[in-house]
């Protein structure tokens, strides 16, 4: 079993930056893939990105490349990510998930745990 806590969301101006965490408890593999993805009302759950326990692994969406990054932090147990450059078409509930292996990271189906989520909300 695997617990994620995402924390990090708020209000932020267009143009501004948030760093959203990902703290995970319980069973982690090094080669588990980590994700990002977002939910906007209305609209279907998107990929964002993805990285390996090991980070040597990543991968970013073509959508937010350029604007948003991932990291790990094994000694924390916690994965990142960095949002700059902040559009308020990004406002939605941004979710962590975990898988095992490295394929099919976009596809949120192959996801086998998630949390809670957290708001990030871009005012214009």
């Amino acid at each position: 079993q695997v617990q994620l806590v995402e924390s990090g969301g708020g209000l932020v101006q267009a143009g501004g930056s948030l760093r959203l965490s990902c703290a995970a408890s319980g069973r982690t593999f090094s080669n588990d893939a980590m994700g990002w993805f977002r939910q906007a009302p209305g609209k279907e759950r998107e990929f964002q990105a993805a990285i390996t326990w090991s980070g040597g692994k990543s991968y970013i969406a073509a959508s937010v490349k350029g604007r948003f990054a991932i990291s790990s932090d094994n000694a924390k147990n916690t994965v990142y990510l960095q949002m700059n450059s902040l559009k308020p078409e990004d406002t939605a509930v941004y979710y962590c998930a975990a898988k095992e292996g490295w394929r099919n990271l976009a596809t949120s189906q192959q996801y086998d745990y998630w949390g809670q989520g957290t708001q990030v909300t871009v005012s214009s």
